[in-house]
């Protein structure tokens, strides 16, 4: 029973920090949207950096089964899954939005081995499909490695697949088309 509800606060934080971002999220709000006393959640997260960093270890957690769990194939296809695969968790309000500046999360997040031991994982495999699509001529080769990496991370949190959903003019699959084409082919014509 104790880690349903546990697994209930951190989904639900996780749908908050999607909604409304670390800052704007409150731990009242996370407890009432569960249907716990505040001080029930207290009693699995001391506090609200220890909540979203949770989250985060549920969410890097899931990345790296899906990189995983990835068939082999040229690096540009598994590229493209992996950013796909962050932007429908997007969408769907699966994937936190946290602050880059706030340096409680983050020291909470740099403490967290299983988050860190996560993104390590999940960065070197991309790193290394980044460094082959290079050598095959597939990404601009004069691209340091780290840009094309921090270029992907950024796709789990780019505000564009949502001002498009919100315009209602397309559906998620053709956003997710559209951002996908900026970020792998560009916005020049060819």
């Amino acid at each position: 029973m104790l880690q349903a509800r546990e697994d209930a606060i951190i989904q639900t934080a996780s749908r908050l920090l999607a909604e409304k971002g670390f800052e704007a999220m409150t731990v009242d709000e996370v407890a009432a949207s569960v249907g716990i006393a505040k001080a029930s959640l207290y009693k699995h997260f001391s506090s609200k950096e220890d909540l979203a960093a949770a989250a985060m270890v549920r969410v890097m957690q899931r990345a790296q089964a899906y990189v995983r769990e990835l068939p082999p194939a040229a690096p540009m296809v598994q590229l493209r899954a992996i950013a796909r695969w962050t932007m429908e968790r997007m969408l769907r309000g699966e994937m936190p939005s946290l602050p880059s500046q706030n340096s409680t999360l983050r020291a909470k997040l740099m403490a967290d081995a299983a988050y860190m031991q996560g993104l390590m994982e999940v960065s070197q495999q991309l790193g290394a499909w980044i460094a082959a699509a290079q050598t095959l001529g597939q990404i601009n080769p004069k691209l340091p490695a780290i840009a094309v990496l921090y270029t992907l991370y950024a796709r789990a949190c780019d505000p564009v697949l949502e001002f498009l959903k919100m315009g209602g003019q397309h559906d998620e699959a053709q956003i997710i088309d559209m951002v996908m084409s900026s970020c792998f082919e560009g916005l020049a014509a060819r």
